[in-house]
């Protein structure tokens, strides 16, 4: 169920088939777990978010959890689900890493903000002998995932969000 959402606006929130949303109804944040969810923690709590107790126990296998904010609710799961949950309408917005985005680049999904946490490097190595006839600024070969081939500008984790309707 894809929904819109305009906190704004007097209409009423409706879902993807224009019926009206029930009353109540929480927005759903979409959050990786591990790492990232580590970093997250902070930058949430700044927010004045506070998810329930659960929520850090790594041994909780509930997918959905109440927040201080009746009107919010969270869903914590792989890094790679973010952007499934946001695109097909299991989650209003989620944190994904860029790699996540690019990866399953769903048209449906847009990354207004980097927050600058999850940063990565990578390195290559080798055998010496192949390095006599490879070109590294030659970049990926076609063959490789679509993540490899573009250049993202940066690896950091960002907010995805499904675009509204007015956008």
């Amino acid at each position: 169920m894809s929904r819109r959402i305009d906190r704004n606006s007097s209409e009423t929130a409706r879902d993807a088939e224009g019926r009206p949303m029930a009353a109540g109804e929480p927005l759903l944040l979409a959050l990786p777990k591990g790492r990232i969810l580590g970093e997250l923690t902070p930058l949430l709590g700044g927010a004045g978010i506070a998810p329930e107790p659960a929520f850090t126990d790594d041994g909780a296998r509930q997918l959905r959890f109440a927040t201080n904010h009746p009107e919010l609710g969270i869903v914590r799961v792989r890094s790679f689900d973010v952007a499934t949950f946001v695109a097909f309408g299991g989650a209003e917005i989620g944190v994904a890493g860029n790699d996540v985005l690019m990866e399953f680049d769903y048209p449906e999904l847009y990354a207004p903000v980097d927050l600058g946490i999850g940063r990565c490097r990578i390195a290559v190595a080798e055998p010496s002998e192949l390095g006599t006839h490879d070109d590294p600024a030659r970049g990926a070969t076609s063959g490789s995932p679509p993540s490899t081939r573009r250049s993202p500008g940066g690896t950091s984790p960002g907010a995805a969000s499904r675009p509204s309707a007015s956008s």
